[in-house]
């Protein structure tokens, strides 16, 4: 004797067993959940399908303050970015000598061409004074 299993006109059923009644199985109609199901379903696909409008709507709004935190970011991470570069470098052995006798040559180069006769001097701040003056403007 096989048990029967009452279907509703949905396409899904759900059977309840009940303890009391050995061997019969009923069906609980499942309409409220799946309409509640479908109504989740429809508010998230109607917010995925708006999701472009609001998104093109804060960033125009909030245009400028995303530039500038992407930029100091930015910034943020070339710092980091140089910084670790540099310290692998010094670390090798005899770049650090190297580049620092580098930089002592180029400041006594520096102050040979430029600081002991006063009109190399004033060549100088003539040079510095027109680029600040391209930088800068009048």
């Amino acid at each position: 004797m096989e048990p029967e299993v009452q279907q509703d006109q949905t396409d899904s059923v759900t059977v309840k067993i009940d303890p009391d009644a050995s061997g019969s199985l009923t069906t609980i109609s499942t309409n409220s959940t799946d309409e509640q199901w479908q109504e989740i379903g429809a508010k998230v696909s109607d917010f995925i399908a708006d999701l472009p409008a609001y998104l093109s709507d804060f960033f125009g709004e909030y245009k400028r303050p995303i530039i500038t935190i992407s930029l100091i970011i930015a910034s943020l991470i070339a710092v980091k970015l140089l910084l670790a570069v540099l310290g692998a470098i010094n670390d090798l052995p005899l770049f650090s000598s190297v580049f620092e006798l580098v930089g002592m040559g180029y400041s006594a180069w520096f102050v040979w061409r430029y600081l002991l006769k006063a009109s190399t001097r004033e060549q100088l701040a003539n040079e510095f004074g027109s680029l600040k003056e391209q930088v800068l403007g009048k």
